[in-house]
């Protein structure tokens, strides 16, 4: 029997029990989506791979994007308990997008999105797929194919993006090795940030990540080093010139 797309229909009626500051909450689907336009992801389970690489930490990061693109909120649900989201929250990158625990599946068997996956140990868990939800309605589906294992092929976050504004452009992104109380570090952050681009920083220090891993990675042994999208720039006057570009 294929998923259903429930697109013009309204989204279920469902109260959530969520768990914060030590105190259980009931947080109704009224709250989440009345008056209000939210994207949400589904996925098998937190902690669970693709979920954790990819799906997750794609949408917080193209969050701002659809923010600025009329989005109010962004849900990411799963068919696990509070204590599970809310630790999963905390070991990804998810500071832009609502962990909502579907800890009876009602949600999900309310969208015709519950399946059986016992043949992985899970039980009944959500379908991966997601969807645009406007005032409560849904106008757009992206479900994934039945297809035996896990597909991830349409439900990601750079489609959605696409569906909502096929114009919008992704934040760049930056990787920059640092060292404490290098003026040419602060000054390459600095650049990085008067140019809206984002940065993970790598401290090098004598453990964890030492200058040994910046040559490996770099073939460099000064710092700053940046990387763009996985490109690789150079020190602070490789990026000044990058950027005049």
């Amino acid at each position: 029997m294929a998923l259903p797309n429930r697109e013009g229909q309204t989204v279920p009626n469902v109260t959530f029990r969520v768990r914060e500051n030590n105190e259980w909450v009931n947080v109704t689907t009224d709250e989440i989506f009345k008056g209000k336009t939210v994207v949400v992801f589904s996925l098998p389970g937190a902690f669970t791979p693709t979920c954790s690489s990819t799906h997750l930490p794609r949408f917080n990061e193209l969050a701002p994007v659809f923010f600025e693109n009329g989005v109010d909120e962004i849900v990411c649900l799963s068919v696990n308990d509070t204590f599970v989201m809310n630790e999963w929250a905390k070991d990804q990158e998810s500071d832009n997008v609502r962990l909502l625990p579907d800890g009876n599946g009602e949600f999900s068997d309310g969208m015709g999105m519950l399946v059986n996956k016992e043949d992985l140990g899970f039980g009944m868990r959500s379908w991966r797929y997601s969807m645009l939800v406007k005032d409560g309605v849904i106008e757009k589906m992206f479900i994934e194919p039945e297809v035996p294992g896990d597909p991830f092929e349409v439900s990601d976050a750079d489609t959605m993006l696409n569906y909502i504004n096929s114009n919008a452009q992704p934040p760049r992104v930056a990787t920059i090795f640092t060292k404490v109380g290098c003026p040419f570090c602060a000054k390459a952050k600095s650049m990085l940030e008067d140019n809206n681009i984002s940065y993970e920083e790598i401290l090098i220090t004598n453990s964890g990540v030492t200058s040994r891993t910046l040559r490996a990675v770099a073939n460099a042994g000064t710092v700053p080093q940046i990387f763009i999208e996985g490109e690789y720039i150079g020190g602070s006057d490789d990026l000044e010139a990058f950027l005049a570009k």
